[in-house]
């Protein structure tokens, strides 16, 4: 860990597993705190909204608040700021995030003339054939595609459950529209954390469960990666 000044840690699948804490979690955040690391707590989950997250979390010994967390949501909110301001724009997404989405206008799927930008989230059962099939069509009309991430899967108490990243490249191909991704594993994602931290990216290590999103992901970005294996992780 020598030169290493600050830490990024995935949420799901890495600290906790539908919300409960993965064992030893708890105990590592901590001692990582008192050894002096700065923490940032980094998701692409978009089911759920920071606040809750850091009220769930804290609730389960973590001692967060919102401002140790970055999510896809609060990244892809500033970034359509940036690059598409007052932006018409439709989300499929499984769970409400409108307040994550502060600034973005949000119209109704059914508002009658197309978007200009489609936002995708994560999966869920919200990603049924019309709603695919809806945003092939606004895809199809000209409306920009931003992707909150491309992960194929996730794990529940429940198992390995499909994610957007699984639908993602069908929508890419199918409208010749390629997907704008803010969430991991955009390195502006991992950039946005870093500045907070007021760390460079040599002395930072993400860790995460995902081998792609997160640690080659931060590789690229000039991070050191560490994969766990608990999670999404697979020996393969």
């Amino acid at each position: 860990m020598e030169g290493i000044r600050a830490v990024l840690l995935d949420i799901d699948g890495v600290l906790t597993v539908s919300w409960r804490p993965v064992p030893g979690a708890v105990e590592a955040v901590r001692r990582l705190r008192d050894a002096g690391f700065a923490l940032a707590l980094v998701t692409n989950t978009t089911s759920r909204t920071r606040a809750w997250m850091a009220a769930t979390l804290s609730d389960a010994g973590f001692g967060v608040t919102a401002d140790d967390i970055f999510t896809a949501p609060a990244i892809t909110a500033a970034y359509l700021a940036r690059n598409y301001p007052g932006a018409r724009c439709v989300v499929l997404n499984s769970g409400d995030i409108t307040a994550d989405l502060a600034g973005v206008t949000i119209v109704p799927d059914d508002a009658g003339a197309a978007p200009d930008v489609v936002i995708l989230g994560g999966a869920g059962p919200e990603f049924s054939y019309p709603a695919l099939n809806q945003v092939f069509g606004y895809l199809l009309s000209g409306a920009r595609l931003v992707a909150m991430g491309r992960n194929l899967y996730w794990r529940t108490d429940q198992g390995l459950q499909l994610d957007a990243g699984a639908f993602l490249p069908g929508l890419e191909q199918a409208s010749g529209v390629q997907a704008e991704v803010t969430g991991k594993p955009a390195a502006a994602f991992f950039a946005t954390a870093l500045d907070a931290l007021g760390a460079g990216a040599s002395a930072a290590l993400m860790v995460g469960d995902d081998i792609e999103a997160d640690a080659l992901a931060a590789q690229r970005a000039g991070l050191t990666g560490v994969l766990v294996r608990t999670g999404k992780y697979q020996r393969e």
